[in-house]
């Protein structure tokens, strides 16, 4: 959608979140400038990507997209309103390369005439003049353009310094020529070195050849860095065979896949793509789930399991009931989550931003008084012209404003196609700080199905009896616990219905069944309802918890009648994950409501000290854990997948949520992997940390050309031909390194 509802929490108004597509952005310069002007509006936040030529925008009520739009245009710019799913538009058109490629063709010979004796002839100066034309004019033209429309609002850009480069190199040479018809007479074998002579129109030439080039190979490169996010949102399903009832009889109903609506019920057959999200209703399969999880194991479904639009069906035929369509999707859900998070701003790159914003300006000044002292101290007008040009074109800031977005844009979209989502750029730096890695354990180290060992008769109710009053009360809750032991019982024969059925998290469920009052819980549960077991059972119990099972009390009546163990099973990878996240200076901990011998059992397989095993701990209690870590000095990360979880999530300094999981512990979370592996959570961690690094690097190798070539320039040590081919390469390089995270995790 073009808007969509967010609460901002700043004002505590109802905001809207605006994408806009902006045209004519070229630097660092040009995003402060837009960001600024759009804050001018009262209660607007825009936050500009320059690589994505986007700007996300916090809107509040009162302010329409048009009043964006005008605002933008009004700065010098070009703006829509675009849809975040669109997935961008093309950064290297045609007319570009166009330009390109007259400028290339005409300035080689211009540069080798100029500089090459043996090539020049009479009057050769004219004929570079003529040459030269084209070049700084129309190749030229984005820059000249750019500039005059930041002139026109009395500001100033990376295009203002090109522009006033180029255009005095040229006419500082066309004059020369004008002035002195006779300068270029001869020809350079007549014995005179022509390649002394005062003419600078291979330096205006070539410069813009250099400047296109590296704007193109820019372009190029950041095209290649939004390709993730633009192949995750061309994965769903183009259409969708629906099944219809027509004349008493099912038949299906070949529609676009956006044309489904809740409820709708469709048919996926092997090697299909499944349309959108839902429920199996009838049939068996395996789904392939990589392109969304990262993981290559397909998922065997079967009816009552969810299936998410775009993975793939690989064996059996299904019938899916749709649940979640259109932008309501996971697929969705993860473009708008991945676009968001490349169109925002790590704090570390605001000082680029504050610095770019006076750097042109100091630039142009300094650029006057190089040429001012180069005139006073030596007299020698062209020496004093050749400097303050050199540092106009060294001086251009392009590789400040793209040092953060493409490492952010190449690193969030290869997280996409990991099946690892990062909420926002400020995520990249918590994650640089955080030092202690809390792991819930049921669904995040362990597999979280729970299965049924044995069902343990403590008084006269026998054990087959005792099974099914359990399972069909427990048949009402949620709770992966309650869940096993329902199925567990209806494998034995239908369960009746239960009545007056309570619960509590962490605590248990409590209901009527067949005319006597079944609870079925923890030890504080029963006790709640004045039961307490005697010590004989409570040695049994003890006993079975000891073994390294989770005992579940069941009680019949006012009188405990026996207890239903069950086990759980550590997830492949998960100690290979937990030596990693250790690799990465994490301290790992783990926590469950589970009893604390379980837990030491899979701590033990997984290699989580025991020291460090939080054990019993209820939802609150699981905040709890997390406030003690905190006030202990540690910067906590929390992985979960519940949603009894998702207040741990929050209270964390990163939440980091499983896929497999809920809604709300994805909403709560910081990070989010689809997958169910433990893995994902230390891949996670360490792809958002080389994401901030490559940030870093970049950020310092722009301020390092900057800092070292505004001097060289000005010293006179540096050709301004050199100088346009190094602005250029310093992008260049900025963009390729960033793209180095497009192998990550391969």
């Amino acid at each position: 959608m073009a808007t969509q509802q967010v609460p901002v929490r700043r004002t505590g108004q109802e905001h809207r979140v605006v994408q806009l597509s902006i045209q004519g952005m070229t630097c660092a310069s040009c995003v402060g400038r837009v960001e600024r002007k759009l804050g001018k509006l009262d209660g607007v936040e825009a936050s500009v990507n320059l690589p994505l030529e986007s700007a996300v925008v916090r809107v509040p009520a009162t302010v329409s997209d048009q009043d964006l739009i005008d605002t933008v245009v009004a700065t010098g710019y070009g703006a829509h309103v675009v849809h975040p799913e669109d997935g961008g538009h093309d950064h290297a058109p045609s007319l570009l390369r166009a330009r390109l490629i007259l400028a290339a063709v005409l300035s080689v010979p211009v540069l080798l005439i100029s500089m090459v004796p043996g090539l020049q002839f009479a009057n050769w100066g004219w004929v570079v003049f003529a040459l030269s034309v084209p070049v700084v004019t129309w190749s030229a033209w984005p820059f000249h353009r750019a500039a005059a429309i930041n002139a026109r609002h009395l500001s100033s850009t990376m295009d203002t310094l090109v522009s006033i480069g180029v255009t005095a190199a040229f006419l500082f040479s066309a004059g020369q020529l004008l002035a002195d018809p006779a300068l270029t007479q001869h020809a350079g074998m007549a014995g005179m070195d022509m390649t002394e002579h005062s003419l600078y129109f291979e330096v205006a030439a070539v410069v813009v050849t250099f400047l296109l080039l590296g704007r193109f190979l820019e372009a190029s490169a950041k095209q290649r860095a939004g390709d993730a996010l633009k192949s995750l949102l061309s994965l769903g399903a183009k259409e969708a065979r629906v099944l219809r009832t027509v004349d008493g009889e099912r038949t299906e109903v070949t529609l676009p896949a956006d044309a489904l609506i809740p409820g709708d019920a469709f048919v996926v057959r092997p090697g299909e793509k499944i349309a959108t999200d839902g429920t199996v209703t009838e049939g068996h399969s395996a789904v392939d789930t990589a392109l969304l999880t990262g993981e290559s194991i397909p998922v065997e479904v079967g009816p009552g399991d969810t299936v998410t639009g775009a993975t793939i069906n690989t064996s059996g035929r299904l019938v899916v009931q749709a649940t979640r369509v259109g932008s309501d999707t996971v697929l969705s859900q993860m473009g708008r989550l991945v676009s968001q998070a490349q169109s925002g701003k790590a704090r570390i790159a605001r000082l680029a931003d504050r610095i770019s914003a006076v750097f042109v300006p100091v630039v142009l000044v300094l650029a006057i008084l190089t040429f001012v002292l180069w005139l006073v101290l030596t007299g020698d007008l062209d020496a004093a012209f050749t400097a303050s040009v050199t540092v106009l074109v060294i001086a251009c800031p392009c590789a400040l404003g793209l040092a953060t977005p493409t490492a952010l844009l190449t690193g969030t979209g290869r997280g996409a196609q990991l099946g690892i989502l990062i909420r926002g750029p400020q995520v990249l730096e918590d994650t640089r700080t955080v030092d202690t890695i809390v792991l819930d354990k049921t669904g995040t180290v362990t597999t979280g199905t729970m299965a049924v060992d044995d069902v343990v008769a403590l008084a006269a109710v026998p054990a087959p009896d005792l099974l099914r009053l359990a399972g069909a009360v427990e048949a009402a809750s949620e709770h992966p616990i309650a869940q096993a032991i329902a199925q567990h019982a209806a494998a034995a024969g239908r369960l009746p219905g239960a009545h007056a059925f309570s619960s509590a998290p962490g605590g248990g469920v409590r209901g009527e069944v067949d005319g006597v009052v079944v609870t079925v819980g923890r030890a504080g549960w029963l006790e709640r309802h004045g039961i307490r077991p005697t010590d004989g059972q409570a040695a049994t119990f003890t006993a079975a918890e000891d073994a390294g099972r989770t005992a579940i009390w069941v009680a019949v009546g006012d009188d405990v009648a026996g207890l239903v163990t069950l086990s759980d099973t550590v997830k492949d990878g998960s100690a290979a994950a937990v030596r990693r996240l250790r690799g990465l200076g994490l301290r790992p901990v783990l926590l469950t409501g589970d009893n604390r011998a379980v837990a030491l059992q899979v701590a033990a397989v997984v290699g989580i000290d025991a020291a460090d095993v939080r054990a019993g701990v209820t939802p609150e209690g699981k905040v709890d854990a997390i406030r003690e870590l905190q006030a202990a000095g540690a910067t906590v990360a929390m992985a979960g997948d519940g949603v009894n979880d998702a207040a741990a999530l929050a209270q964390a300094d990163l939440g980091i949520a499983m896929g497999s999981g809920t809604d709300v512990a994805i909403e709560a979370a910081d990070l989010t992997v689809m997958g169910n592996s433990l893995e994902q959570v230390a891949q996670a961690i360490e792809l958002s940390r080389r994401t901030l690094g490559t940030i870093k690097g970049n950020l310092f190798w722009a301020f390092f050309y900057n800092a070292v070539g505004i001097p060289v320039a000005a010293l006179g040590l540096l050709n301004p031909m050199l100088a346009g081919a190094a602005m250029a390469a310093s992008s260049v390089l900025v963009v390729a390194n960033s793209l180095r995270l497009r192998r990550f995790g391969r």
